[in-house]
């Protein structure tokens, strides 16, 4: 018998998440021998994996709590068009998480985050390159990320950062250009240097999401969409998941992959860190001339991606319950803050407005591993970099599930920490 409390190598699991972090999970499970369900209470790519702004980028996956981003947050708490937004309300559950997230914007705090992501930055791409090697019908674009600026102490703050991830032992290409050496035709005339970082790569997020979901089907996975999980319990070897409707499914192992809605789920298992939805919201725009490549703007914090001939342009970080209403007034922000900064983009005729729930930690770290209940495991909590890793995320708990053994990888994202 396993730690985990598992006979062996399971003959079927179930994921609940239908996102790119569930259907990689499920996909490297299928290369273990592992016969795998899929269950979604929406369908594929429905949250997170489709309006994200299709970043692959190593470069910038990091751990979200820092001091740069408390001094920011409190410099801008009441401003309408911060990227950074927390409502005034009365949960006190989200001011309590609020509380525990900048308790972790230490330096000591986010260099200790940083270590753990340095591994598993290094090997993520590989994760994407094993699921084109083994079937998946989808592209990686290789590009390097445009970081621009209007003035040149925000290209301080962007060099400063990439300085502390390569003392944490990570390596980051950049180079300093001049606009015009950019070649990136959207950059306005108020753009006065350009930081490239080399060796990063962007995909169209849902395709790439809707390709893994067809592979995992072509090569024998169910996948079950309409099917909202209320609770689990294990029973003579066998993990038993009920819907809403009382509908069950049963296996040996069962992963919670649910993005933002993970704690709802994770926390009877013994998952006592919290997962709050950090909002994003996207939108498309045409543009009058072809987008070369991904575009960041780090004073705006917003990302911008080549996306079905057009330009998606992604950011805010909002508080609020991951079911809320599209608040139009956040994508009006986006634009204000954006507008001045690139040029031939035809805002007015913005489309596929988007708002989805990235699940963050107040420590930063991600959520991948057993829990309390034999046979149950999670992997969510990535915040911003949920598909970036998830890929690797997918391939590490698949290791781990079928060997009973954790990689060493995923020590640091105990979720029982």
């Amino acid at each position: 018998m396993r730690e985990d409390g598992i006979d062996g190598i399971p003959r079927r699991a179930v994921v609940v998440g239908a996102g790119v972090v569930g259907l990689s999970t499920a996909w490297f499970l299928q290369e273990h021998g592992v016969e795998v369900t899929v269950l979604d209470k929406q369908d594929v790519a429905a949250g997170s994996s489709w309006g994200n702004a299709g970043y692959l980028s190593p470069a910038f996956s990091i751990p979200l709590p820092e001091p740069a981003v408390l001094r920011y947050g409190l410099r801008t708490l009441l401003s309408a068009d911060a990227p950074l937004h927390v409502p005034a309300t009365p949960d006190i559950g989200l001011w309590a998480f609020l509380t525990r997230f900048a308790a972790h914007c230490t330096p000591r705090a986010w260099q200790r985050g940083m270590r753990s992501f340095v591994p598993m930055n290094a090997e993520c791409l590989d994760a994407f390159d094993a699921l084109l090697a083994g079937g998946v019908e989808a592209k990686t674009e290789s590009a390097p990320i445009t970081a621009a600026f209007e003035k040149p102490e925000q290209a301080a703050d962007l060099r400063h950062e990439f300085e502390q991830i390569r003392g944490c032992g990570q390596p980051v290409d950049t180079t300093e250009l001049s606009v015009a050496e950019a070649e990136v035709p959207q950059l306005s005339d108020r753009i006065t240097s350009v930081l490239r970082v080399e060796g990063q790569r962007y995909v169209d997020p849902g395709e790439f999401t809707r390709a893994l979901a067809r592979s995992f089907v072509e090569r024998g996975g169910t996948l079950r969409t309409g099917f909202e999980v209320r609770g689990m319990v294990r029973t003579s070897g066998q993990v038993i998941v009920k819907s809403a409707q009382d509908d069950r499914v049963s296996a040996e192992v069962v992963v919670l992959a649910a993005g933002a809605w993970l704690s709802k789920l994770a926390k009877p298992l013994g998952v006592r860190t919290p997962v709050r939805a950090g909002r994003g919201y996207s939108f498309t725009v045409p543009t009058d001339q072809p987008v070369p490549g991904p575009v960041y703007l780090p004073a705006a914090r917003v990302a911008c991606t080549p996306y079905q001939g057009g330009l998606r342009v992604a950011g805010t970080m909002e508080f609020r319950p991951v079911d809320a209403p599209l608040d139009r007034g956040r994508i009006e922000a986006i634009v204000r803050s954006a507008r001045p900064l690139l040029t031939g983009v035809r805002w007015e005729e913005r489309h596929d407005e988007w708002v989805g729930g990235r699940p963050v930690t107040p420590d930063g770290l991600a959520l991948i591993g057993a829990t309390k209940l034999p046979g149950a495991y999670v992997a969510g909590g990535h915040g911003m970099w949920g598909l970036t890793l998830g890929p690797l995320t997918g391939r590490l708990l698949a290791e781990q599930i079928t060997t009973g053994k954790r990689p060493a990888l995923l020590r640091p994202f105990d979720p029982l920490r």
